[in-house]
């Protein structure tokens, strides 16, 4: 099996890629890359171009992930801070966050990822969400795969526990409340980009 190639600007989401594809027998490489982000609130505007970038790079296929938080009862902006959560700082001032949500009591967010595949000539893109509330303190410990320190304070609505106190192995094996875009990506590339390209292979060598 050829070598996928993951394309981030956060080592951490690096670390959490390669620990899924490990789990399924897919090899990884991650290739770390500064990222030039459009002004859009648009997930999947922005994953896209994010690949382009990282395909101009390296010159061959590869994908990137980019994540939005939609809180729903954010004080005066309802769904911020979207596509820019890195660019809104709002998951490197945690205690600043609780802050502004002290009074808010419908604390419902959702968790929105869209994971990018480009192969020179296609766009492949895949969706995952991830409904929760924000709790009122920081809770957990942050393990190396950690994406964000978001995860000490986003509990799932599947689950007791924030992300960060979660073990991994209790990450990995959640089964409802959310859509994993990894999931079904590596679904898709087993069966159906893996399978063409052998069939492509066997016509030009018959």
């Amino acid at each position: 099996m050829e070598t996928l190639t993951f394309v981030t600007g956060n080592i951490r989401k690096g670390f959490e890629i390669k620990e899924k594809f490990d789990m399924e027998q897919i090899p990884i490489e991650i290739v770390t890359m500064d990222f030039q982000e459009p002004e859009v609130n648009d997930i999947e505007i922005v994953s896209k171009s994010k690949v382009i970038q990282a395909y101009q790079v390296l010159g061959r296929p590869c994908f990137v992930i980019d994540s939005g938080l939609n809180i729903y009862n954010y004080p005066n902006n309802p769904g911020y801070p979207g596509a820019f959560v890195r660019r809104s700082g709002i998951s490197e001032d945690i205690d600043g966050l609780l802050d502004t949500l002290k009074d808010v009591r419908d604390r419902s967010c959702q968790f929105l990822d869209c994971l990018t595949f480009y192969d020179g000539e296609n766009f492949y893109c895949f969706y995952g969400k991830d409904q929760g509330i924000i709790t009122y303190e920081k809770r957990g410990t942050l393990s190396k795969t950690a994406r964000s320190s978001l995860w000490y304070v986003f509990k799932p609505n599947d689950s007791n526990k924030t992300l960060a106190e979660m073990t991994d192995e209790e990450r990995l094996a959640r089964k409802g409340g959310h859509i994993s875009a990894k999931g079904q990506f590596i679904e898709w590339y087993k069966k159906n980009y893996l399978d063409s390209k052998q069939l492509l292979k066997e016509k030009v060598g018959s």
